[in-house]
């Protein structure tokens, strides 16, 4: 059972001060993730949490996680300006993009960011638009599918990213020989696992290609990117992931293969986006249309814009309407937005209570890919972010845009 983590009582103050919709997130929540995070992998004394900017770009919430002890994962020039302007700098900043524009290696070297190559190419191109630092890392992708036992879980052979097994070899002795000091290896199989089991069966992937690396290049290999990847259970039916479970599983890994190899110095990283926010976020929205036709419909003021994923790709998100958490879920209905698309819907033939115009929804697990896959189709308008902080007041930490936003990019049309 989903519950949301504010109550109607609480949603009826916001809402009467902040226009829906909006995204609102729990200060509570993700702080206390981010300490749990960080007591599942305290065995390994060089830890550290990369938060992948992506997820949820938001300068507010990157200020929390750094007071938290994370870094940040960038993959733009505008995740690095942002990082960099919320105090990030060095080694709190990690570099993983693909196709990179010189302009963006070039920041990075600025900021001293780690970086982490994508293609054995981007070596010589990195060289030429800016130079090659004394540590670096290369992202490594071994192919074929990606299973768990007899699970299927990912195919990296069809991903575009990392390098093949040979060509890491290939990379590390010509990184070695262009004076790279410190090595590190990053790896993305599968996408929003919900199974303890990914990280450790990733970990050992990972820990036993480093043994082989170093003793055929002879290089010092400092740490390992686990990445991102583990997720969250967006369906009610499923258990979460016990970071707790998955940390120790790791650290088993790490004891079997690393140490006995004389690697027991090698720092653990993650880059998590979903895991760290997702559960911590609602997309709040108020119900302002029934349709009666082929289907029931309920309209609200939010739409795709303001969360993509069911849109894109089916994405289930669960909804709750506000004060009848208990009310029977005796009514089917499509619930949409106002977007000229018919894939602009939050439910199709979802069970819900009955829906009454002015009702509250909480739209859950939007605090990751959420705000941050918005668009501006059809002239709609992103909403704001609020905060909900520890103290149970809350925060403006991005304002809804306005038509003077929109219109500010064109020049010379009377706007």
């Amino acid at each position: 059972m989903k519950k949301p983590f504010v109550t109607k009582e609480q949603l009826d103050e916001i809402t009467a001060k902040y226009p829906t919709p909006f995204h609102l997130y729990d200060e509570k929540g993700i702080r206390e993730n981010a300490r749990n995070l960080r007591k599942a992998f305290s065995w390994n004394k060089g830890f550290k949490e990369y938060f992948a900017v992506k997820a949820t770009p938001n300068p507010t919430i990157l200020k929390i996680l750094r007071e938290e002890g994370c870094g940040t994962d960038c993959s733009s020039l505008t995740e690095l300006m942002m990082s960099e302007r919320c105090g990030f700098s060095g080694e709190e900043i990690m570099f993983s993009s693909n196709d990179t524009p010189a302009e963006e290696f070039q920041y990075a070297r600025k900021l001293n960011a780690t970086i982490n190559l994508d293609d054995i190419t981007h070596i010589d191109f990195l060289k030429e638009v800016a130079d090659i630092p004394k540590k670096i890392s290369c992202r490594y992708n071994p192919g074929g599918t990606f299973s768990i036992s007899t699970d299927i879980m990912d195919n990296p052979g069809d991903a575009k990213y990392g390098l093949t097994r040979p060509q890491m070899t290939e990379a590390f002795k010509k990184l070695k020989e262009l004076g790279v000091e410190e090595f590190g290896i990053h790896s993305f199989l599968a996408s929003n696992t919900v199974t303890n089991e990914y990280y450790p069966t990733l970990a050992k992937i990972l820990f036993q290609t480093a043994v082989e690396l170093k003793e055929e290049t002879g290089v010092h290999i400092g740490f390992i990117n686990l990445s991102g990847g583990v997720g969250i259970p967006y369906t009610p039916d499923k258990e979460p992931n016990d970071i707790f479970v998955i940390g120790e599983g790791v650290r088993k890994a790490y004891e079997e293969v690393l140490v006995p190899a004389g690697m027991g110095d090698v720092k653990i990283f993650t880059e998590l986006g979903r895991f760290m926010l997702a559960p911590y976020g609602h997309l709040v929205t108020k119900a302002i249309h029934e349709k009666h036709t082929h289907k029931e419909y309920i309209g609200v003021d939010a739409c795709a814009v303001n969360l993509m994923r069911p849109a894109m790709y089916g994405a289930y998100h669960h909804i709750t309407v506000m004060g009848k958490e208990d009310a029977p879920c005796d009514h089917v209905y499509d619930v949409t937005g106002s977007l000229c698309e018919n894939n602009d819907k939050f439910a199709i033939d979802r069970k819900l209570p009955k829906i009454d115009m002015g009702d509250t929804l909480v739209i859950h697990d939007t605090g990751a890919h959420g705000f941050a896959m918005g668009y501006n189709y059809n002239g709609k308008l992103k909403s704001a972010e609020i905060l909900l902080k520890e103290d149970g007041t809350t925060q403006m930490i991005r304002r809804a845009e306005t038509p003077e936003d929109y219109f500010a990019t064109l020049e010379g049309y009377g706007f």
